[in-house]
């Protein structure tokens, strides 16, 4: 397949160029900073910093978008938000341009979320069926969303990616927490009872190919595995991993002047099921979290 793949020098695109071009896929990288691509990939992946390259007869099998800024590492200020959007509804709507003027359009697009679109939903069971909530990561991902349908409209298989918490060592949320855990400095946050949902960078790359590879898959699909553990018991599993105890507690009274807004990402709780996804017959490798910690490689 010719794939173009945004975002793909990140903790989540990299690996995943990976596996495409192992398996002998054409894969395009589109980049800010293309020396980058080229860099972990050399010659096997082509480099583009402007969607300005594709013409109207350059023609991708699929486009896969997981372009964004990362959502909770600075303050969500009026200019912060625009910037938020701007990586990711800016990006989707001109991919949408790109494939509207391609002379043959792309098979299927799929396309970035999270699964923060429910918002705090507190310890319910939640499905794809489950509506979008008003806080503003919820609106973020609901105008993500809209900006990705359209290609239906084109004849292009659009699968939304709303992603959980993506676990492995070398990225994301485990990388930041491992060094104050190792330190015997890791605690729970506030009363332990929300809800976090999880899922395994290796189930995740696998259900994108999957996606990817299956023609009746559109439409909305969790990215999470199928066993969410609360606060409390991620922040145990997690010590219990580096051989560590976790005794101390984050009160959220500490934290909430200091994140303002974003606090909702740390003390809200969704019990998130990747229901569309064992319909189609998706198996995960990763169901308990104990056995997923060990696998992604925290030491």
């Amino acid at each position: 397949m010719r794939i173009l793949v945004t975002g793909g020098t990140g903790f989540i695109g990299k690996p995943l160029v990976h596996r495409l071009l192992l398996r002998g896929d054409d894969v395009t990288v589109l980049s800010r900073r293309p020396t980058s691509v080229q860099a972990i990939f050399g010659e096997a992946a082509e480099a583009w910093d402007s969607l300005s390259a594709w013409t109207p007869d350059r023609a991708f099998d699929a486009v896969i978008n997981l372009a964004g800024e990362p959502i909770i590492d600075r303050a969500w200020t009026d200019t912060r938000k625009q910037s938020l959007r701007n990586s990711r509804i800016g990006i989707t709507g001109q991919l949408l341009s790109a494939m509207a003027n391609a002379t043959r359009k792309p098979a299927v697009f799929l396309s970035g979320s999270a699964i923060g679109i429910y918002g705090d939903t507190g310890s319910v069971d939640i499905t794809e069926q489950a509506p979008a909530a008003g806080d503003f990561g919820a609106r973020l991902c609901t105008e993500w969303e809209q900006a990705a349908l359209p290609a239906e409209a084109l004849g292009v298989r659009v699968c939304l990616l709303r992603t959980g918490l993506v676990l492995h060592a070398d990225g994301g949320m485990l990388k930041k927490m491992q060094l104050p855990f190792k330190l015997g400095l890791g605690s729970r946050l506030g009363d332990g009872r929300q809800i976090m949902s999880w899922i395994h960078r290796h189930d995740y790359l696998n259900a994108l190919l999957f996606l990817l590879d299956h023609p009746d898959c559109r439409g909305a699909f969790n990215l999470t595995a199928p066993m969410p553990v609360s606060n409390r018991e991620f922040t145990a599993a997690l010590a219990h991993s580096l051989h560590r105890k976790a005794l101390l507690v984050t009160p959220e009274w500490a934290l909430k002047p200091v994140l303002g807004e974003r606090s909702l990402l740390l003390f809200g709780g969704q019990r998130v099921l990747p229901a569309a996804l064992q319909a189609q017959g998706f198996d995960f490798r990763f169901t308990a979290l104990a056995d997923a910690l060990e696998n992604a490689g925290v030491n």
